[in-house]
């Protein structure tokens, strides 16, 4: 058995388990150790749910106080290294997640099922960009600097403390590298809770930042239940910050535990995303596209979910689409020809499906697709739904699964407002040759990311976050550091001190 980070596993006294011929621990890290849980979790892998990947630790009350409190013991440590000493031990983390991405692929492929050939040749990369760029980000921060009132002023960052990150069962790697490294950039120590369906990348992820040499404390990382050690970590009065990505329904509760504490909180709640097809676009790379929205087995937030299609082109644009989704493969994840993965769970399964059924009982039309792929196994065929009206659940509720629907508009009015129909807003697409149209269309969108003519191009310093019920707070860049860090105002009279002997560069 290998693992990616040999220096922690030669000190490692607990057993590991073997996913895919590499070694995982099962157990939380806690203040630089492995900690047991006197209970487990069953984990099981999507590709064959008779595949038992592990018996994890199952984390309480008594592991999310230890966690918070090894994260308070770090805060000062770590808040003293500056952006410079911290950048150094994150771009060394970020160096150890690169050698370590083939062996990452097969563990997380297994766990969540994602297309093993894309997380070893494009997602898995992102984590160590991540916090490569946050590293950058923190040192080349320039403070605000003016006079006024007779004296000098600066903004200055502080790091805020102990931030809790909770993230999905979805590309978990990627996403919790994407909240932790900002948190670790600006000072802040980190008590990462992974997703109970997917959790053994993120126990990787500890081993690679044991053997970057991240001090003891700063990154911690607790496995278990959302019910019970999430909502411990959430409602700790010793936690400044807390960042989530989940469901609305989540999200508010956890919203609620972190305003008991009048404690920061961003959330990225999901999305139903509008996929508007004018008559003037490249029809085909549209309908390209639109039928890469099944890839990951449509469990991805920022998917443009509803094909909004302007009606002279319905026909041309719904034909081509048909072509592109029949060189869809549907099998084992880790087959490099596979393109459509199995769903992550059973219950997850049975809710998308039940989606489709509600939308048939109600008059929707299913136009392809619509049944559970093989008898056993997790996947579901990928769908195209006509609703019935604007208002049918299954346009105005996130599926995260294979399932599209098809409307169409009469002109640009009308694309706005069906687009805008819904309560969600964190991602759009609009497809024309206009440029004046994607300005326009463009800026009347209500959502955090429109792309034109484009998808999944991310800039890691743009704003990243959603409206409406996909979200509050903005990832990314410095709207990310900024709401890692606590800000002052500090002000020095004109002419009261030496500036050549003081320190206040």
């Amino acid at each position: 058995m290998t693992g990616p980070a040999t220096a922690a596993n030669a000190r490692d006294e607990h057993p590991r388990v073997e996913v895919s011929g590499v070694a995982v621990s099962v157990d939380h890290y806690i203040g630089g150790r492995r900690v047991a849980s006197a209970g487990t979790f069953e984990d099981r892998s999507p590709l064959d749910w008779g595949w038992k990947l592990a018996d994890v630790s199952r984390g309480d009350a008594v592991d999310a106080s230890a966690a918070v409190g090894a994260a308070v013991d770090a805060a000062p440590g770590w808040a003293a290294l500056g952006p410079s000493g911290r950048g150094g031990l994150l771009r060394r983390l970020a160096d150890l997640i690169d050698d370590a991405v083939p062996e990452l692929a097969k563990v997380e492929c297994a766990d969540m099922a994602m297309l093993e050939e894309s997380l070893r040749l494009r997602v898995l990369s992102r984590g160590a960009r991540n916090f490569r760029a946050y590293a950058d980000l923190a040192e080349a921060h320039e403070e605000r600097v003016w006079t006024s009132g007779g004296t000098r002023n600066r903004v200055v960052r502080m790091p805020a403390g102990p931030t809790v990150v909770i993230t999905p069962w979805n590309a978990p790697f990627m996403l919790s590298t994407w909240k932790t490294a900002p948190a670790l950039a600006a000072g802040n120590p980190v008590v990462l809770k992974p997703a109970e369906w997917s959790p053994l990348s993120c126990s990787l992820l500890a081993d690679l930042a044991d053997a970057a040499g991240l001090p003891p404390g700063v990154l911690n990382v607790v496995q278990g239940i959302g019910e019970e050690v999430g909502a411990a970590l959430v409602s700790d009065p010793r936690v400044r910050r807390v960042s989530f990505t989940g469901s609305p329904e989540t999200g508010r509760v956890i919203a609620s535990a972190a305003a008991a504490n009048l404690v920061p909180f961003t959330g990225e709640l999901g999305g139903k995303g509008p996929f508007i097809v004018f008559a003037d676009a490249d029809l085909d790379a549209a309908a390209a596209k639109a039928a890469a929205m099944y890839d990951d087995a449509g469990q991805v937030c920022l998917a443009g979910t509803r094909l909004l299609v302007e009606a002279p082109v319905r026909d041309e644009l719904v034909s081509r689409f048909y072509a592109h989704v029949d060189r869809h493969v549907l099998g084992d994840s880790r087959d490099p020809a596979t393109t459509v993965s199995p769903l992550i769970h059973p219950e997850h399964l049975a809710r998308v499906a039940g989606f489709v059924d509600r939308a048939r009982a109600r008059g929707d039309r299913v136009l392809r697709g619509g049944r559970v792929w093989r008898d056993g196994g997790l996947w579901y065929e990928p769908t195209l739904v006509e609703p019935a009206g604007n208002d049918s659940e299954i346009v105005q509720r996130e599926v995260f699964g294979p399932v599209l629907t098809l409307q169409t508009f009469a002109g640009e009015d009308e694309a706005v407002e069906l687009a805008n129909s819904t309560d969600y807003g964190l991602s759009a697409l609009v497809w024309t040759r206009s440029e004046a149209r994607a300005e326009r269309v463009g800026r009347a969108v209500r959502a955090g990311t429109v792309w034109v003519n484009t998808f999944l191009v991310r800039d890691l310093t743009a704003p990243f976050g959603g409206i409406g019920i996909s979200g509050i707070g903005r990832e990314g860049g410095d709207y990310a550091l900024d709401f890692c860090s606590d800000l002052k105002t500090l002000q020095i009279l004109e002419g009261s001190t030496d500036r050549e002997e003081s320190d206040d560069g």
